[in-house]
This record gives structure tokens, C-alpha cells and sequence, in this order.
């Protein structure tokens, strides 16, 4: 059964989404405070971690921090409807997807089986796997890791699904709204900058070309577009 770990100060939420991951296949642990969910986080006992925003002491958005300093752990983060300062924080520190509160249940657990198809590696992948290159950027899929310049590139699951969407479409433009399906595994929403916020980190991630360029470049009203070299 897939582990996952649900942070929320909320008990009797946290109770009732327990309960219905229960229901649905999944194993549910839950703690109610943002140092127990570092510590539980960290523990690499859980396939995903399911983190509210708003918390007291320690809030959602500094126990992501923590954990990304040690851990590339799939986050779904929980955000107050329309608090788009917490949800792109939460993306840019490596949140993999954020559900607005409140949510049902159902969404919820479909946002979580996106993440982890997404993050799911096959153990057994030959280490001679034909990587996907693209310029300096290699990929391998099957174990879901990359490089850039032969050096191994650190990406959130997220990130990884829409790299690879754009390096098997280098040189030509691919829309948001065909990323959003790809890397998170849902229709773009109106107003939705989730694609905007991983891009970004991903382009810091490459750095620029020598001509001081992006390696994606935006296409105004279109999408993005990986260069090839």
C-alpha cells in the first residue's frame, strides 16, 4: 500500500481525508504540527507528503523548505482558495502540485495519483538505457533522472514531466495547456500560473546559453519552447 503522510493543524480534516485514503487503497498517517511533519517527512517512510499552508509556529511553506533541503519527497500542498502568494512560493520551493482549500476528497486523491504516476521509477531500468539528448541536456526516462552538461540535474517530479514534454518536442512550441496535462496531470485552469512557476525554476536550474538566452524560450500567447542547441 502506498504510504502518505498528511500535515495539517486541522484534526478533524486531517481525520476525515485519513479515512478516505483508507478507503481508496491508500495507508494514511497524520501530525498536526509542522516540526512533526519535517521530522515525519524526512523519516523515508511515506511516498508522498500532503502539506496545509496555514499552520501556527512553523507554517506549510518553511516545513517545504526544510524538506527540500534534504529530501526530493513528492509534495501535494494544501493553500486557501486564491492565496496565490503561498501557492507560488510552494512551487517555487519544489512543491510538485497544490490543491485549493476547501477540497473534496476525490480531488484530492486524484491530484495524488497524478504526482506519484509521475514520480514512479522502474527499479529495474538498465543503466544503458537510451537517454533522451537534447543539446547538453541528457534524460533517461525509465529512471526518471537527468543531466545537464554531465552533471546530474536536480528536478522535482513535476519538473522532470515537463522537461521531458519539452525536450521530446525541442524546437517546437508546446502549450500550457498541453504541459499542464503532461507534468500535472490535469486540465490548465484559468488563471492557473503552475506552469509559469515550475518553468522558471527549471530555466535557473540550466542557466542561460551563451548568447545570454533561456534555454526555453516563451512564446507569447503559444506556450514554451526548449531550444535544441
Amino acid at each position: 500500500m502506498t504510504r502518505v503522510l498528511l500535515v495539517d493543524d486541522d484534526v478533524e480534516l486531517a481525520s476525515m481525508l485519513r479515512e478516505y485514503l483508507e478507503q481508496e487503497g491508500f495507508e494514511a498517517d497524520t501530525v498536526h504540527d509542522g516540526d512533526s511533519g519535517v521530522r515525519a517527512a524526512l523519516s523515508g517512510r511515506y511516498a508522498i507528503a500532503v502539506l496545509d499552508v496555514m499552520m501556527p509556529r512553523l507554517n506549510g511553506v518553511e516545513v517545504l523548505r526544510r524538506i527540500r533541503v534534504a529530501s526530493r519527497l513528492p509534495v501535494l500542498m494544501l493553500t486557501a482558495r486564491g492565496d496565490d502568494i503561498d501557492r507560488i512560493i510552494g512551487l517555487e520551493l519544489g512543491a510538485d502540485d497544490y490543491v485549493p482549500k476547501p477540497c473534496s476528497p476525490r480531488e484530492l486523491v486524484a491530484r495524488l495519483r497524478a504526482i506519484l504516476r509521475r514520480a514512479a521509477a522502474t527499479a529495474d531500468a538498465a543503466l544503458a538505457d537510451d537517454p533522451l539528448v537534447v543539446g547538453p541536456l541528457n534524460m533517461w526516462p525509465e529512471r526518471r533522472s537527468a543531466q545537464w552538461n554531465q552533471q546530474p540535474l536536480e528536478l522535482t517530479s513535476t519538473e522532470y514531466s515537463l522537461l521531458e514534454a519539452l525536450a521530446r518536442q525541442a524546437g517546437r512550441v508546446v502549450s500550457k495547456g498541453d504541459l499542464s496535462e503532461l507534468a500535472l496531470g490535469r486540465p490548465l485552469a484559468r488563471f492557473d500560473r503552475s506552469i509559469d512557476v515550475h518553468v522558471s525554476s527549471i530555466r535557473q536550474k540550466l542557466g542561460t546559453r551563451p548568447d545570454g538566452t533561456s534555454w526555453i524560450q516563451t512564446v507569447r500567447g503559444q506556450g514554451y519552447q526548449l531550444v535544441k542547441a
